[in-house]
């Protein structure tokens, strides 16, 4: 796969409910795709369980019936690489969670992610005068599975330095593939304004899921928990580099 101009997709993201927690950075090494490393805040390494809606989405410039709006549940970690002096820092994902197989075998097949498809659904409350909430869910056999949070108050920035930013402000992402190298993109977005939350739940079987390793970092209580507003979202094409190297 090469760059190529343009973008791959465009969306708006919203109502991203962010649940973070700490983890033992030797759980995330075996997924750390060539060329990058752990990034950390404050000596700390995070995974996040993050739930949002996919608006208005495109495919190369083309809408795909019954594919525009949907759910995601991804859970993700955070790295940084760095390319002639420039810091990128990104995102790579544990498994994402779509409501429809045709997204999911797209995913997988341009960028060797790990997608599933399961049923989903979700409950959005925040119109003025409503207790503010946001919860998406997600049904492995028999049973659904959610994550939510709660929030009050008007979003803002966050704060230069906080966990909140790192969380937020990371503008790339990577995908080990099965050969050993690794696919890089962009995603582009402003900054996001977030609610924190009051409240934050989690119920999930973590080990049927996501595998036993992270079983102890997601039982405990997260290091912070907030809603991002979200926007508009642009995708680049990836690029790939055999042992993370640009060719």
């Amino acid at each position: 796969m090469t760059a190529e101009p343009g973008s791959f997709l465009t969306a708006r993201w919203v109502h991203l409910a962010m649940i973070n927690h700490e983890i033992d950075p030797a759980v995330l090494e075996p997924h750390v795709p060539a060329g990058t490393v752990l990034d950390e805040w404050d000596g700390r390494c995070f995974v996040s369980l993050v739930g949002f809606r996919f608006l208005d989405t495109k495919v190369l410039g083309i809408p795909i019936p019954f594919h525009r709006h949907f759910d995601e549940v991804n859970l993700r970690f955070y790295v940084r690489r760095e390319v002639d002096g420039e810091l990128r820092r990104g995102v790579v994902f544990i498994k994402e969670i779509v409501p429809r197989a045709a997204i999911a075998l797209v995913a997988r097949v341009i960028y060797e992610e790990n997608y599933v498809a399961l049923p989903m659904r979700h409950r959005i409350a925040m119109a003025d005068g409503e207790d503010r909430s946001v919860r998406y869910e997600w049904r492995v056999g028999s049973r659904w599975n959610g994550l939510g949070v709660e929030v009050e108050g008007e979003p803002v920035l966050p704060e230069v330095g906080s966990e909140e930013e790192f969380i937020t402000e990371h503008y790339w992402g990577y995908a080990a593939q099965r050969d050993g190298s690794t696919v890089e993109y962009r995603v582009e977005h402003p900054q996001w304004r977030v609610w924190r939350a009051t409240r934050s739940s989690l119920d999930c079987d973590v080990g049927q899921l996501y595998g036993p390793e992270f079983v102890e970092a997601l039982s405990g209580d997260p290091s912070s928990a907030f809603l991002a507003a979200g926007s508009e979202v642009v995708v680049r094409p990836g690029r790939e580099s055999p042992n993370g190297r640009d060719q």
